[in-house]
């Protein structure tokens, strides 16, 4: 099978959140959109048939999870992960951000804290706040190489240290990362278990982009590196952002600890979270067993796509400077060079190149100066994007010579 990612899909019409929301979120709606993450390629032909197949019934009434949906979900695990995963562990939540918000409302008391380390994705920091509880900042520390560049982020464990406090009762964890695409290491996955070991907490590992790893590199499953790690640990995931079917809202959780998820799989049960709509299961069997080589092609794909992004910037616009992802599709971009932030920045993307991006500063501290970038898109897509961006870099830098030339007239 071979798949064609450059194809152009018309998404306008859609309800595609990424076209129809821009102009109620950057004022215009004819700005290049490579804000949300999902990817502009079709959804895998084998998703789409297997959801006609149950829309030929004619009636869309309750239904009970397929038979066999949990044993290829582990068998997923287990191949691409080496994760070994009881069934019972496991079930069904509607969404990694709603129940990253189920979690903080079972397990977190009022004057209570979680702890997020930025920059990260801001539903991280956003949804325990909005729920009343206190966010405590961990930031992640910087990784240069020899020519000061930023490449990667490493986790501050001296800082949490300091942040961490008796009210402190969960730990959200970007595994792997996003917006930077960091994959972490066994060692320091092990760590962070140890530390929440001893400190009684719990770790929430958003692991909803794990498979795709990028470059090489290779997917831990935070529950997997040590037996601390299972004890402390609620993992979420799902084929969605790889399967590019994210309106399909199917997702799972996992927590080997029995104490942990009697209290959480009781709470979602009383609630009727933990039972899926009538596609996810279907979309999601699909995609597990038929979509691995759809998979690899995809990932192929988007990194000639971050390759092009990096060698492009390097070429053109040396100002601004893309951390390579090693897992997602998703590019942080280091526009600290153009010495705008904030808002200020964001604007100047959507004033003088028409693009709409997900501005830095929205995932906490460390975020501002940066930008979020989606590379899920067609080649041709990116190469407007990057020469809209050379133009608008160095249309600021003409009208700062110009200012400059003025001012030096003056004297």
């Amino acid at each position: 099978m071979e798949c064609d990612f450059g194809k152009l899909v018309e998404r306008r019409g859609s309800g595609d959140l990424k076209h129809e929301a821009l102009a109620s979120m950057y004022g215009r709606a004819d700005l290049l959109p490579l804000w949300v993450a999902d990817m502009d390629w079709e959804t895998p032909p084998f998703v789409l048939e297997a959801l006609r197949g149950r829309l030929e019934h004619p009636i869309l009434g309750y239904t009970v999870v397929p038979d066999g949906y949990w044993a290829v979900v582990q068998r997923w695990l287990w191949e691409r992960h080496g994760w070994e995963v009881n069934c019972e562990w496991m079930t069904y939540v509607p969404g990694v951000v709603k129940a990253i918000g189920m979690v903080v409302n079972v397990f977190v008391g009022e004057g209570e804290k979680v702890i997020v380390q930025p920059p990260i994705y801001h539903p991280f920091h956003l949804t325990p706040v909005w729920n009343g509880r206190e966010v405590v900042w961990n930031p992640l520390k910087e990784v240069v190489d020899d020519e000061g560049r930023l490449v990667s982020y490493e986790m501050d464990f001296e800082s949490l240290e300091e942040v961490c406090d008796e009210k402190c009762r969960v730990l959200l964890l970007a595994n792997p990362h996003n917006p930077a695409g960091v994959v972490w290491s066994r060692d320091t996955l092990r760590r962070l278990a140890c530390f929440a070991k001893e400190h009684h907490l719990i770790v929430v590992s958003d692991e909803i982009h794990c498979d795709m790893a990028l470059f090489g590199h290779k997917h831990v499953p935070f529950a997997s590196v040590c037996e601390e790690a299972a004890e402390v640990s609620i993992t979420f995931g799902a084929p969605t952002k790889t399967f590019n079917m994210a309106g399909g809202v199917s997702s799972w959780c996992i927590v080997p600890n029995v104490r942990l998820r009697e209290r959480f799989f009781g709470w979602l049960e009383a609630n009727e979270l933990n039972a899926p709509n009538m596609f996810a299961p279907i979309a999601t069997m699909a995609a597990l067993q038929q979509g691995n080589e759809w998979r690899c092609q995809m990932l192929a794909y988007v990194e000639a796509n971050v390759d092009y992004i990096i060698n492009y910037c390097r070429e053109h616009i040396p100002q601004i400077k893309p951390v390579r992802p090693q897992a997602s599709y998703l590019v942080w971009l280091d526009c600290r060079s153009l010495g705008l932030g904030g808002h200020a920045l964001n604007d100047f993307f959507v004033r003088e190149a028409g693009i709409a991006m997900n501005e830095g500063s929205t995932f906490g501290p460390g975020g501002e100066g940066f930008m979020r970038l989606n590379a899920g898109t067609q080649r041709s897509v990116l190469v407007e994007a990057m020469q809209r961006m050379e133009v608008a870099v160095k249309g600021r830098e003409l009208e700062g010579d110009k200012r400059q030339y003025s001012a030096n007239a003056l004297i």
